[in-house]
């Protein structure tokens, strides 16, 4: 073993250790049982199925109360989490740069009346009517991508989605805060490249770049193939029969290609499942606002928010699907080639995150509790991404413990479930800081016979809207108490 890779190791072991004590020291009550919880997730053999099977671990040293308890009355200390989080080391991209990721993922309580804080979610299921609104808890996740392919991220902060709740403003000041964060982590020093934020396709990309002007970000997000924007204010000229000079110059309709005009940049790239990947670019074209929706209360005259329109079409699909464009919109002027690359590579990046969504649910069983509780959940998230931390910290010190079936792998490029296979090894050698739980006797109970004369309280499942505006449907009724259709009711 080289003394450059000993090195490494000894660092990755002592940036683990210092996260974990970090971790303790932001659960600042039922702590010992939280971090004990924690281990007992990273620690375990195999995905998650129930919450309660954790505390048969070795590591969670607690009863099944201890660890619902800290669920429960437990308190995270999140913004001291937030800034471990961001004062770790980063993924940047091929240049140096951040690439953060935001995309909403729902946790799915579609029977669970007595849950407050849930809202329609938008999911996809099979069959004719795949797209479906389920009540959960959806979460908005920003998370640090990588370059190359891998299924790894560095999730950085997640928030509960409220009902009635604006995403693109919830969006924007979670950005902001990220950002922040990171300027004061000296993860971006003035006069680095700007952090590249790629948002998924149900967000307003140029309404997000405008909530965060003033920082030193970029938005590249999805456009719809229908969507018209406008080209630049022409030049005022005196019109002998006067009147109000245009606002917005002539219509870009991405469906009608004789009114694009001519591109100011082309690049062609060779892939390896897609053949030849044609990137188009048009400069300064802007959406055409109206005091409507999100910007119904908007002070001032509506603004003009001028970015770059890219096309991308790719030669074939590998499963042999049909070959629809892309449409991207960057909040940059005067791109390059390199930019128009950068912009569409990075975009394709963002779908690492989905594998991250798919190891917390799958795996760690982010979803699988059934708590009643709102700030229960967010604790329970909060959990699932420090111990997702640990597994990203820990990945240099990771031995292979592949099963027969499966193919080896070198060391860096171990998934993170195959990195969570040895976590165990790892945890004895760093310790834990939690105390030794003390003696203690299980309470009496309800009496045996007796009622539940207190019945939990029904909520109304709200919905999360861009416009920020409330909807709200009623509870399920209780079988054989729904209001019978009257005449009335039917006409």
């Amino acid at each position: 073993m080289s003394l450059v890779h000993q090195g490494v190791l000894r660092d990755a072991f002592a940036e683990v250790s210092h996260f974990r004590s970090e971790l303790y020291a932001c659960l600042t009550a039922r702590g010992d049982a939280l971090f004990e919880l924690c281990d007992a997730l990273l620690c375990t053999d195999g995905p998650v199925r129930t919450l309660v099977d954790l505390a048969l671990a070795p590591e969670h040293r607690r009863g099944h109360g201890a660890l619902y308890g800290g669920l429960n009355q437990g308190r995270i200390d999140v913004a001291r989490l937030r800034r471990a989080l961001v004062g770790v080391p980063l993924p940047r991209a091929a240049d140096g740069r951040l690439v953060l990721a935001v995309d909403v993922s729902p946790w799915l309580r579609p029977d669970a009346n007595t849950c407050a804080d849930r809202s329609f979610c938008h999911t996809f299921g099979r069959g004719e009517g795949k797209h479906q609104m389920v009540p959960g808890w959806p979460y908005s996740v920003v998370a640090a991508l990588e370059t190359g392919r891998t299924s790894w991220t560095a999730v950085l902060n997640a928030v509960r989605l409220e009902p009635g709740a604006d995403v693109a403003a919830v969006t924007a000041a979670q950005l902001r805060e990220v950002v922040e964060r990171l300027v004061a982590a000296g993860q971006w020093k003035p006069g680095g490249l700007e952090v590249l934020v790629v948002p998924d396709a149900g967000y307003d990309a140029p309404r997000i770049a405008h909530l965060l002007a003033g920082l030193p970000v970029e938005i590249v997000g999805r456009l719809r193939s229908d969507r018209v924007m406008r080209r630049p204010t022409p030049p005022r000229v005196n019109d002998p029969k006067g009147g109000r000079p245009p606002k917005h110059g002539g219509e870009f309709v991405f469906g009608d290609p004789p009114t694009w005009g001519a591109e100011q940049a082309v690049t062609v790239t060779d892939t390896r499942l897609y053949g030849k990947a044609t990137a188009q670019a048009w400069d300064r074209l802007h959406p055409r606002l109206t005091r409507r929706a999100a910007w119904l209360d908007h002070d001032g005259p509506l603004p003009i928010i001028e970015g770059t329109v890219i096309r991308l079409t790719v030669e074939k699909l590998p499963s042999g699907g049909v070959n629809k464009p892309v449409w991207l919109w960057w909040s940059g002027t005067a791109a390059t080639k390199a930019d128009v690359d950068r912009c569409w590579q990075s975009f394709l990046r963002r779908f690492d995150l989905e594998h991250t969504f798919r190891l917390f649910k799958q795996t760690l069983g982010w979803t699988k509790p059934r708590l009643r509780s709102s700030e229960g959940a967010d604790r329970w998230t909060w959990l699932v991404i420090a111990a997702y931390a640990q597994l990203r910290l820990a990945r240099p010190l990771a031995t292979d413990l592949r099963r027969p079936w499966e193919k080896p792998a070198p060391p860096n490029r171990l998934t993170p479930a195959r990195v969570r296979r040895g976590f165990r090894n790892l945890c004895t050698k760093t310790g834990s800081p939690a105390s030794a739980p003390k003696p203690s006797r299980p309470g009496p109970g309800r009496p045996p016979g007796s009622q539940n004369r207190h019945p939990a309280t029904r909520h109304d499942v709200g919905r999360v809207l861009a416009t920020g505006e409330a909807y709200s449907r009623p509870a399920h009724h209780k079988k054989g108490t729904r209001p019978r259709r009257t005449k009335e009711r039917q006409t």
